[in-house]
């Protein structure tokens, strides 16, 4: 039984991220350089050293929407994409800086800006999802067309309007690897938030600097736990990466 499984996935590939054309909505480009360092992403980056060395605290803005991104997603969608970003971005940064309140000064702003999203195949995830239920292990292989993807640009800026670090991130799924499959279109965007985050959390911290105490209370605390084990169950007994268990708390209004 396994070999008919097998065999006819022997022959993909891992496929390759390609960069997207930048929306303009950061405050600027300029010094953009592809980074040969990264892994399964592309990614260009640049930053100020001496002014990242000067920054403690951070204000973080909500995600943006490059205007003709993902017109396909519904309302939904774009909401919990946009709030998985959000929250991955606070649990990196918060490693890195104290996080400000709407009320504090900051000694700088972190913004990001959606700017790519393909949709995960919905058919052949599920078809993935039962090989890998039969063929158990950490590498799972999935059909080409099953492969979604997330591109975002982010960047920290001081108060005084200067461009401390950016980044332009993407991401495609891979057909042998370990991303999840999902029934839902944005399943490997929402998976890829978080390698997203990490990477421009490094490049938006002085190389020097030491990872800091969390602070309690968490200062992202409304995305729900780091830790997200109803996600991990899910992924267990499926073999699929379940948004509803596996990302941010959904966002509700304060009393």
């Amino acid at each position: 039984m396994k070999p008919i499984l097998i065999l006819p996935l022997l022959g993909l590939v891992a496929a390759c991220s390609t960069p997207t054309q930048p929306t303009g909505l950061l405050s600027t480009y300029d010094g953009l350089a592809v980074n040969p360092s990264a892994v399964r992403a592309s990614v260009s980056d640049r930053r100020d050293e001496a002014g990242l060395e000067l920054v403690r605290r951070v204000a973080l803005s909500p995600t943006e929407v490059a205007e003709t991104t993902a017109t396909w997603m519904s309302p939904g969608e774009r909401t919990t994409l946009l709030r998985e970003i959000d929250a991955q971005l606070c649990f990196e940064l918060s490693e890195r800086y104290e996080i400000a309140t709407p009320e504090e000064a900051a000694d700088a702003k972190v913004r990001a800006v959606l700017s790519h999203v393909k949709a995960t195949g919905r058919v052949g995830s599920a078809a993935a999802a039962a090989a890998g239920f039969f063929i158990p292990g950490p590498i799972g292989v999935r059909a080409p067309g099953t492969l979604g993807g997330l591109g975002v640009e982010a960047e920290m800026v001081a108060p005084d309007g200067k461009q401390l670090a950016a980044i332009t991130w993407t991401r495609q799924g891979m057909a042998v690897g370990t991303d999840d499959p999902s029934l839902s279109r944005i399943g490997d965007a929402l998976q890829f938030a978080e390698p997203f985050a990490d990477d421009a959390a490094k490049v938006m911290t002085a190389k020097e600097r030491k990872p800091i105490k969390l602070a309690s209370p968490d200062p992202c605390a409304k995305y729900g736990s780091r830790l997200r084990v109803e996600g991990m169950a899910a992924k267990f007994a499926t073999g699929l990466y379940v948004p509803q268990m596996s990302g941010a708390k959904a966002d509700t209004p304060q009393p």
